[in-house]
């Protein structure tokens, strides 16, 4: 029992962090290759803390101020490039956040934080807290997908020199994408952190910030269910079958090349082709 609760709350985890990526990429076009960034700045936020004496609880609401406010440095810098530039600059702040962190010795350096304090909570209730928490995110998402707001992040993805045209301020829905999805990937990174009791610069690298792209490009960029299935799916490949924890990036990345080849709206683009498809084969 212990190993299924294991999984689902590391499950949970990773289909936060897609959503939060996919609010950035998915809703309003940004392209992201750095996003592991701020999963690790709420991750040694969090872990800092607890070690200090802080409760578990009360660090998550800082672990997302402060990314979310780094991720808006980051969207500030971000405002004049677009599509294959912006993809670059924010790959060059996951270099930098790993950097600076190997070179620091307060936040661990190669060796990273270990003995992180315990939450609290026992391993159900860690689980269920997670679980609420990426319900929680996934409603929001869906929010903001109906709102107004999701209504111009689209108009943005789709046409951001119409929008202009129109008297939109992009880059103010720019930012608001870049604060809300780096302050969700914050919150999953205080959430990784305490379910693995230990954090590294290696778990934060281009590597986990290609890894997060895949699931929200298998699932289906911009779908909410779509990208929250794919994320499921993809972080529990490797505990299903385990010869695929050897080959990880072999196995997302002909994933993302199939889908990309073959259904570039990912798994939810693929199911609503087959749904239309039977329903026309009914009628």
């Amino acid at each position: 029992m212990e190993y299924e609760i294991s999984l689902l709350t590391s499950m949970c985890i990773s289909v936060l962090f897609a959503l939060s990526l996919n609010l950035i990429t998915g809703f309003c076009g940004q392209i992201s290759l750095g996003h592991a960034a701020f999963l690790g700045i709420g991750a040694y936020l969090s872990a800092l803390l607890c070690k200090a004496g802080l409760p578990f609880l009360a660090t998550l609401p800082l672990a997302m101020l402060l990314a979310g406010c780094i991720g808006i440095v980051v969207g500030l810098a971000s405002l004049r490039v677009r599509a294959d530039f912006l993809a670059i600059t924010t790959m060059g702040v996951g270099f930098l956040f790993v950097g600076i962190v190997r070179q620091q010795d307060w936040l661990g350096g190669e060796m990273g934080v270990s003995a992180i304090p315990d939450s609290g909570l026992s391993k159900m209730g860690f689980m269920l807290l997670t679980l609420v928490l990426c319900i929680a995110t996934a409603l929001l998402c869906v929010y903001i997908r109906r709102s107004w707001m999701g209504r111009v992040f689209n108009g943005v993805a789709e046409d951001e020199d119409t929008m202009r045209v129109l008297g939109i301020d992009v880059p103010r829905y720019k930012l608001a994408a870049f604060a809300i999805g780096t302050a969700l990937a914050g919150l999953a990174g205080a959430l990784y952190a305490q379910n693995l009791k230990f954090i590294g610069p290696d778990s934060f690298g281009f590597v986990e910030s290609v890894t997060v792209l895949s699931m929200v490009v298998v699932g289906g960029i911009g779908s909410v269910v779509g990208v929250a299935v794919g994320a499921a799916v993809l972080s529990a490949l490797p505990a299903w079958f385990q010869f695929i924890g050897d080959y990880k990036l072999l196995v997302y990345g002909g994933l993302l090349f199939l889908m990309m080849r073959f259904s570039p709206g990912g798994m939810a683009a693929l199911v609503t082709r087959m749904v239309g498809a039977a329903k026309g084969g009914r009628a």
